[in-house]
């Protein structure tokens, strides 16, 4: 039978789905936070969400930080601890607007500082010598190097690349219908390159691999297709991107995300508007925009350089 806290939980669960009406993967984060969290209560002896307290939440948070792998480094970076005592005050408000105890022990909790990361963009060389090394005739070769293009050409996470569906794409209109974070969709533009790319791959590697599905399976609607005709996963994708970048000499730097980072940081650098690219990425606040545009040193001193009527010394 289920106890105090287990039916607190399942509310609060029921209620991201239903009532804020989250996305699945968002939902699972929370689920998996507070299952962490759960199991830290339990091991406490609580039962009952109305018995926690704010130094027992504390504890939970000096308990994450502690955490340690086989090599004693952290298991959580700072900004994971953050995000799971997000979730952590997000179940005890409801359970408080929900009449299921009278106090908040989140309230004087403060998160872990999160040191803000500038993103490691490849340089526009690098992207170069990527995009070329992706070469082949083989239908693998043709999706891998479509989906290259397409991750730096229009910024994609790769939750929207894996879930593109073929009535999604318009390359006659060079745009693509995204569905992304909180199922909000946006149009997204495809630049030239990754339209050739993705059309190469739509004739001839689609239509190859689509043959490849075991007989009685339906037909898959997906742009991206597995060896076997499916969807592509998105573990799958992110091995595909990792190892072209290994191929192209990039070693262990190349993700997906690296690829939304350079289209983003590229953009900004050719003088596009911030809150264009905001738009291109799926941005809800601009704010997340912005750390695209702080400036490398080596882009710092070449504008200084062409700008300053005092730069450039005679010898």
């Amino acid at each position: 039978m289920a106890d105090a806290l287990e039916h607190a939980l399942q509310e609060y669960h029921d209620w991201l789905a239903v009532e804020r009406g989250l996305a699945a993967n968002s939902c699972a984060a929370y689920r998996r936070d507070l299952r962490r969290y759960d199991d830290f209560l339990r091991a406490h002896g609580i039962g009952n969400v109305a018995n926690v307290d704010a130094g027992l939440v504390q504890s939970y948070v000096a308990h994450l930080a502690a955490l340690r792998d086989t090599d004693g480094r952290a298991r959580l970076a700072a900004a994971s601890i953050a995000r799971a005592l997000v979730a952590v005050r997000s179940f005890h408000r409801f359970c408080i607007e929900e009449g299921i105890v009278a106090t908040d022990p989140t309230e004087d909790i403060g998160a872990p500082r999160v040191p803000q990361g500038i993103p490691k963009a490849l340089s526009e060389r690098e992207i170069d010598t990527l995009l070329r090394a992706a070469t082949g005739d083989h239908p693998l070769a043709a999706r891998d190097r479509a989906i290259l293009e397409l991750l730096y050409g229009s910024g994609l996470r790769i939750s929207e690349l894996v879930g593109l569906d073929l009535d999604a794409l318009d390359l006659e209109d060079s745009s693509v219908r995204v569905l992304g974070k909180g199922s909000k969709e946006r149009m997204v533009p495809v630049g030239r390159s990754a339209r050739v790319a993705v059309g190469e791959y739509l004739r001839g590697g689609r239509l190859t691999l689509r043959t490849k599905r075991p007989r009685g399976r339906p037909d898959c609607n997906a742009v991206f297709l597995n060896a076997r005709g499916g969807r592509l996963t998105r573990q799958a994708c992110w091995r595909i991107v990792h190892e072209s970048g290994s191929r192209a000499g990039l070693g262990e730097r190349l993700s997906p995300h690296v690829l939304r980072h350079s289209c983003a940081t590229h953009m900004l650098d050719h003088g596009a508007d911030i809150r264009v690219v905001q738009e291109l990425l799926g941005h809800a606040s601009v704010s997340t925009t912005q750390v695209y545009t702080k400036v490398s040193p080596e882009r710092l001193r070449a504008v200084y350089d062409a700008a300053h009527p005092r730069a450039r010394r005679s010898g």
